[in-house]
């Protein structure tokens, strides 16, 4: 799967996805574009997943009929996340097309 990490999403997750293409917003060179833009330039070019940090997207964005999958963290922190990066890991194999889930930390 195609997966996009916003900003604020700790990139030592990323060696965790094997098996899954991985990039980031400003890799992608989409550091600028407000949420909806960005939610419609990852549907338009195949990303299948967004892990993001936000916890106000669901209140800003209506997520209804999107393809993108939404994974939010509840937390910035690597140190936080590392330990819960199983849960992560089967969030992200269960997820599937327009799914909203968070996973506390």
């Amino acid at each position: 799967m195609k997966i996009l990490f916003d900003q604020g999403t700790p990139v030592p997750l990323q060696r965790h996805l094997t098996g899954h293409i991985v990039d980031t917003v400003f890799e992608r060179g989409w550091s600028n574009l407000d949420t909806g833009e960005l939610l419609d330039a990852a549907e338009r070019d195949g990303y299948g997943l967004l892990i993001t940090t936000d916890q106000n997207l669901k209140y800003q964005q209506n997520l209804g009929g999107r393809q993108l999958a939404i994974l939010v963290l509840l937390s910035t922190s690597w140190p936080r996340i590392q330990p819960r990066v199983n849960d992560i890991l089967a969030a992200v194999d269960g997820i599937g097309p327009g799914d909203y889930t968070e996973i506390p930390i």
